[in-house]
């Protein structure tokens, strides 16, 4: 894995600030017997995990204090780790105390209450001395939308996580300039700020409404130096939480987080959340199913608009929700970043050549992308 060892460094100390003596957890996780993926997918998850668990050798040797976890994959992104993650990134000394107040087993599950998220907070802070300093998150699942990342941000540990991540990247999208990206991503984010309503239309039919009336837009811009930061890496756009129950309209499909589709889903959206599917395409079924489990599922949790100039990639969803021009939609939980529904599922859209209206509280309309050129910002 020598080939890695300049993107290690680059990852460690420019996007991460790593300090000597930092204790650092990187996780990964294995394809379960009961998954069928496509063969290149197979093949994409296998190298992500020895990826992995080189850059925890990596980090070992260069900062001193590092550990690897791998656990068979979690059912969906959003869903939570197993518990031995948990244990080696907060200390088991703050999980035994999450058990022992009947926490923990509704924190994995994802359906504990506003009382015992703030107590588990409390648990956390006062144990933080044992929490990690960095988490990387490199497992196959997005850990992003989870009470876990959660906590470990709340202790001030800094996460970046990696979900459906291709090693690859580490020579595409993770070599944009961070201090020209972090500028731009901040400009765009003060533009959307400026909104209560925003407005999208795309080529393919897609035809969106959002109310942002109390939400606030934040920027992803890759440099997780401070106390408990949080992002994705290869990093680029600015996402929000549209107000639940508001978001009308259209959303024509063409990508699932790892290949094109066959034939576009065709998603109706009425009152915030998927009311119907039109379509043949198999990804249905995996809508379909996860809809059945919970209508919160059908929920629409996140818009965002990418602003990395070096991602290309429309066949990974990590990537293609960072191209600069592209916006992205997310169906599911949206508790991590503003909003109100929890729920073990996340999953993120990308739409290509959008244009994009921000209005504003006086009815004015500013357009921020135009056919998926970026204007003014």
């Amino acid at each position: 894995m020598s080939r890695f060892n300049e993107a290690f460094k680059s990852l460690f100390a420019i996007n991460m600030g790593v300090r000597k003596g930092e204790r650092i957890v990187v996780f990964s996780d294995t394809i379960r017997p009961d998954e069928n993926p496509f063969p290149s997918d197979a093949d994409r998850r296998t190298r992500l995990r020895e990826t992995a668990e080189a850059a925890a050798g990596f980090a070992g040797e260069n900062y001193g204090n590092a550990s690897f976890v791998s656990y068979p994959s979690t059912v969906a992104p959003g869903a939570e780790p197993p518990e031995l993650l948990w244990r080696e990134a907060l200390g088991d000394a703050v999980v035994d105390l999450l058990a022992g107040d009947g926490i923990l087993a509704p924190l994995l599950s994802k359906t504990a209450s506003r009382a015992q998220l703030v107590r588990a907070e409390e648990i956390v802070l006062a144990g933080k001395d044992s929490v990690a300093d960095l988490v990387l998150a490199m497992a196959n699942h997005s850990t992003s939308h989870t009470r876990f990342r959660l906590l470990v941000n709340a202790a001030g540990g800094r996460f970046a996580s990696l979900p459906n991540f291709d090693p690859e990247m580490f020579f595409s999208s993770m070599q944009v300039d961070w201090s020209l990206l972090a500028e731009r991503t901040a400009r765009l984010a003060e533009e959307v700020n400026r909104a209560v309503e925003i407005v999208v239309q795309c080529p393919n039919g897609t035809m969106m409404r959002f109310l942002k009336s109390g939400r606030v837009a934040a920027g992803d811009d890759g440099l997780l130096t401070a106390p408990a930061s949080f992002g994705n890496l290869p990093a680029g756009e600015v996402y929000l939480a549209p107000l639940e129950g508001t978001s009308e309209g259209v959303m024509v499909v063409e990508y699932a987080p790892t290949r094109k589709l066959d034939s576009p889903l065709k998603l109706l959206v009425q009152d915030g959340s998927v009311v119907e599917i039109c379509g043949d395409e198999p990804y249905r079924l995996k809508l379909e199913q996860k809809f059945a489990e919970s209508d919160k599922n059908r929920n629409i949790a996140e818009l965002g608009i990418g602003t990395n100039d070096r991602a290309t990639r429309p066949d990974n969803i990590l990537e293609a929700e960072k191209i600069l021009g592209t916006i992205h939609i997310a169906l599911g939980d949206n508790t991590g970043f503003g909003g109100t529904v929890s729920t073990p599922f996340h999953e993120d859209y990308v739409f290509y050549r959008p244009t994009l209206t921000a209005i504003g509280g006086d009815g004015s309309a500013r357009i921020l992308l135009d056919d998926g050129k970026p204007v003014i910002w």
